[in-house]
Order: structure tokens, then sequence, then C-alpha cells
């Protein structure tokens, strides 16, 4: 089994969902990660915090440098993510629909490589 990542993507200006909309969302969600792990296929997943909340931690100068904000001045943010187990692409892609129609969010698949 080939381990992949399904990032959720949104980009500054996407509409803001009401608060009902967000309680679905939860819902959905949340019934579509019970029946990953029933399948299987759950590693691990999780909703991230904004990306103005990160911090990027630099040791690539030899001297530590700490900044605050998110490594990429981008549009698009990652706000959440699945790692899941499945056969093939395949299969990954059909979680990643599933998990797309329940976050109402565009989802990115990706293979980790092999260790």
């Amino acid at each position: 089994m080939t381990q992949y990542l399904l990032s959720v993507w949104s980009a500054e200006g996407d509409v803001e969902p009401t608060a009902e909309q967000i309680a679905q969302m939860y819902a959905d969600v949340d019934s579509f990660n019970q029946r990953v792990k029933e399948a299987g296929a759950w590693v691990f997943g999780g909703g991230l915090h904004p990306a103005h909340t990160a911090t990027v931690v630099d040791g690539t100068a030899g001297d530590l440098i700490t900044t605050d904000g998110p490594f990429a001045e981008a549009k698009e943010q990652l706000g959440g993510f699945w790692i899941i187990e499945a056969a093939d692409l395949d299969a990954a892609l059909a979680w990643a629909r599933d998990g797309s129609f329940a976050c109402q969010g565009k989802v990115e698949v990706r293979p980790f490589q092999d260790m």
C-alpha cells in the first residue's frame, strides 16, 4: 500500500461559508473521516489554523532565523490534510473526491516517496 497526502487548499478571495455551512461541513468531514477509518485507509489527518499563525524556522545559513508568517507568500493556502493508505492512485483519487465533497474544498493528491 502506498501512502498519499490529500491536502485541502483554499485561496484568498474564496467566498466565506456561513456558520450553517461550516457546521454541515464539519459533520460531513467527520462522516468522511469515519468512513476512511472503517476502510482501514486512515493514517492521520487534521485541520490547520490560518496561515498567519505559522512560524518559519530557517537553519540553512548557519544561524537560526525564525520569522512569523507562512513560508510562501501565496494566495493559495493549505487548510488541512489527510494521510491515507491506498492500493493505487485511482483509489486515492476516489478518497480525494469524497473528501473534496465533504470539506467543500479543492484536494490535491500526492504519493509519498518509498522510504
